[in-house]
């Protein structure tokens, strides 16, 4: 009985262990059930929401901007597939883990299988998508390439048809076509100025190394064309000046002349801040049309010169177009030079907005994921993972404000409509950033309470509690105040800076607009006045210079209200003696004409005595105002130096009432009166010389 007894107490003992082993694997293997079961919820719902992007849209992309943005969606699409790779990984390998149990996992792996055959179709169907786009994205840039070659060959047929032409039929019959050829020599010129600004485009989609490929195609292909436009334009030239001798001067001079002011008004359009950078590439797009047209036109115009055939009235028309000509390239050499920086700063601006707007865009995609899960059974890994992630963070920081800068340039260089786009992104990159930091705070929050529930759980001592307030609301950096004391003192820098630019233009503007009136003056002096024709010609354009008087006066009170405080006194001096001379002179030759007679240059007639009281004041202020203007160089230095130990300094005045100009003297309370008559002398002396 002992025996039969104690083996049956060995048999329930074995029983028993067997049952409690059961237990312990039905437990382990529902544990484990629960926890692939939510794992697999969360992917689900992840790949629900990037299926539910629209990834294939009924109609194809029609330009540029959409096809970009359409390879920008999938490459984002594809990244973020590409990111969730481990997780099914991890997904598989719990799945084997519950077939290893004796209990049947047939419903729940099978819907772990169709969920991984969901992500491999998307992300197939991604792949596609993104390299569909990418080869009608590259067949679209390189487009313009293809066109050049068929402009090539007509260009260079052209060329080849027109080396010798015998008579004008001929040269009417391809010069339209020589024009059309240039025409679109012009747009192509165009699409390939656009396609190299989009540099950095073309590196973040191709990569660096097709983009570079890319580029220097599309640089040869410019001098190709250049070197076949400049030929064009040679040739043109050529085949307008076998016309043209058989025309008259005025029948080619007047076409010139409306061309030249038509090209003047389509640049005073262009000449306006545009909204965005579309805009801008256009509008450079057009100066560069422009710049085409205007180098048309200065060769039709040396062309012209041929037939001016020593003709003095036809040599000064071509002579004064040339001018207005050369005037006008300049400012559009300007005017395109400011556009093409503008429209670099814009595409900088630009593209490193988009790439830290994507990197915004995936780091807070992959933060989001490591905060919806931390399981107990990757926690580590996890949180490495979140620490590798939040660590890119202060390198990005600092492109903030290098972004923002270009952003206040491009602020400044955009219509007010782009600079309220313009700081309407910057305020979004701002929120988005800030949103980031709270993301931060709050995945370092987790990962603090999961490092101190293991903590509590391995020591079993005692409670730890923690207080997660976030750090963002208690930061101050140093850098707020530097930019706040920046941004205080830009302003007066501007302002100074700005008062010295206007003295100095309109310092040009003056002194340019005296040179021609005096050359004018010089050539009216010097002509000859055979008949009395002549002298009425003389007579109209002497009075056309003294109509102008007024309007250089004008500039030299612009001067004299600003030049006392900003400029050079010893400048504004010079220029006040040449514009008292220009003015002498002028009225001079206006008497001159009086007495002249036909025959003679005016220059070198001879005048009548002046008799009485009138002519005696006149010579004594021509031979008064030279020595009075030395005095007051030689003097300027000793007065500079005792000027504050006797009185204030002197100043420019205003002009009086007849567009003279005056030495004001402030006298001290303590000077003696025979200084404020000598000082009144010398204000009536000036006075009587600027009437000159």
């Amino acid at each position: 009985m002992r025996n039969v007894l104690e083996k049956l107490r060995v048999l329930q003992e074995e029983e028993e262990g067997r049952l409690q082993g059961l237990l312990k694997s039905n437990g382990a293997c529902e544990q484990q059930r629960r926890q692939l079961e939510a794992e697999l919820a969360e992917f689900r719902k992840d790949l629900q929401r990037l299926a539910e992007e629209d990834l294939e849209p009924e109609t194809k992309a029609s330009t540029e901007d959409k096809l970009v943005a359409r390879w920008r969606l999938y490459s984002v699409t594809r990244a973020a597939l590409a990111a969730e790779e481990p997780r099914v990984d991890r997904l598989q390998a719990q799945l084997k883990k519950l077939i290893a149990f004796p209990q049947d996992p047939q419903p729940l792996s099978d819907s772990v299988v169709a969920t991984i055959q969901e992500f491999q179709r998307l992300k197939a169907k991604t792949s596609r998508l993104c390299n569909a786009a990418d080869v009608q994205l590259w067949q679209r840039l390189q487009r313009p390439l293809q066109d050049l070659q068929l402009w090539r060959a007509l260009a260079q047929r052209l060329l080849d048809v027109t080396a010798s032409l015998p008579d004008p039929p001929s040269i009417h019959t391809f010069l339209p076509q020589i024009e059309a050829a240039l025409a679109e020599s012009s747009r192509l010129k165009e699409q390939l100025t656009i396609l190299q600004l989009k540099k950095d485009l073309l590196g973040g989609v191709f990569g660096q190394e097709r983009a570079a490929v890319l580029l220097e195609q599309v640089a040869t292909s410019v001098r190709d064309r250049d070197l076949l436009h400049n030929r064009l334009l040679q040739r043109k030239s050529k085949l307008q000046s076998s016309l043209a001798q058989h025309k008259d001067f005025g029948a080619a001079f007047e076409p010139l002349q409306k061309k030249l002011l038509d090209l003047r008004i389509r640049i005073q359009a262009e000449n306006g801040l545009q909204r965005d950078l579309p805009g801008k590439q256009a509008q450079l797009s057009r100066l560069q049309g422009l710049q085409e047209e205007g180098l048309d036109l200065g060769a039709q115009v040396e062309a012209t010169r041929s037939l001016i055939q020593d003709n003095p009235n036809h040599q000064h028309k071509m002579d004064q177009l040339s001018a207005d000509y050369q005037a006008l390239h300049r400012s559009l050499e300007d005017l395109m030079d400011r556009c093409q920086q503008s429209v670099r700063e814009h595409c900088t601006f630009s593209h490193q907005l988009l790439e830290l707007r994507h990197w915004l865009a995936v780091l807070t995609q992959k933060l989001e994921a490591h905060r919806g899960y931390l399981g107990p059974w990757d926690a580590q890994s996890r949180e490495a993972e979140a620490e590798r992630l939040l660590a890119e963070l202060p390198e990005k920081e600092a492109q903030l404000p290098l972004i923002e800068a270009l952003g206040r340039l491009v602020m400044e260089k955009s219509s007010p409509e782009g600079a309220a786009m313009v700081q309407e992104e910057l305020a979004e990159l701002a929120e988005s950033w800030g949103a980031l930091r709270l993301l931060e705070e709050s995945l370092q929050s987790l990962v603090r309470n999961q490092q101190l529930q293991r903590t509590e759980v391995d020591s079993g001592k005692k409670m730890i509690f923690t207080n997660n307030i976030p750090k963002t609301g208690f930061l101050i950096t140093p850098t707020d105040l530097i930019s706040r004391h920046h941004r205080r003192a830009r302003p007066l820098l501007r302002e100074g800076e700005g008062s010295h630019e206007d003295f100095s233009q309109l310092l040009r503007n003056f002194e340019l607009w005296l040179q021609v009136e005096n050359s004018k003056l010089v050539r009216i002096i010097a002509m000859k006045a055979a008949t009395a024709e002549d002298l009425r010609t003389r007579e109209t354009k002497l009075q056309e210079l003294e109509a102008r008087v007024p309007e250089g006066q004008h500039l030299f009170e612009n001067l004299l209200r600003l030049g006392p405080a900003r400029g050079s006194l010893d400048e504004l001096e010079d220029l006040r003696y040449r514009w008292m001379l220009y003015k002498s002179k002028l009225k001079d030759s206006s008497l001159l004409l009086t007495g002249s007679s036909p025959g003679e240059p005016t220059g070198f007639q001879k005048t009548p005595r002046g008799r009485g009281l009138g002519a005696f004041c006149r010579k004594v202020c021509c031979v008064a105002l030279p020595l009075q203007l030395l005095a007051g160089q030689q003097l300027r230095p000793l007065l500079q130096v005792h000027a504050p130990l006797q009185r204030p300094p002197t100043h420019l005045a205003p002009p009086d009432h007849a567009g003279h100009i005056l030495l004001q003297t402030s006298i001290s309370p303590g000077a003696p009166p025979e200084d404020a008559g000598e000082t009144g002398n010398r204000a009536s002396g000036a006075r009587g010389a600027a009437s000159m």
